[in-house]
């Protein structure tokens, strides 16, 4: 999968889950103070990560994701490796 496919399944699921605008999806936009994604999203948004992409993630992982590009280049690592 490409980064490209990545961004747009994340930025995707980002727009239906908690309703942010397309505009607000950039790469340096912080998940908590930008996007005003809280500690309790970031279990469901683990959820959608396994269900999409077949990652288990563990809060662990979840808590050192601060920016959206951390967030990508997460599910990028999982991936490819």
């Amino acid at each position: 999968m490409s980064r490209n496919d990545v961004v747009d399944k994340v930025n995707d699921f980002l727009i239906d889950e908690f309703e942010l605008e397309q505009e607000q999806l950039v790469p340096d936009a912080l998940m908590k103070d930008d996007l005003d994604i809280e500690s309790l999203d970031f279990v469901d948004i683990a959820v959608i990560i396994e269900k999409n992409f077949g990652i288990k993630v563990t809060s662990e992982q979840m808590v050192k994701i601060k920016k959206l590009e951390d967030l990508y280049s997460f599910i990028l690592e999982r991936l490819n490796n």
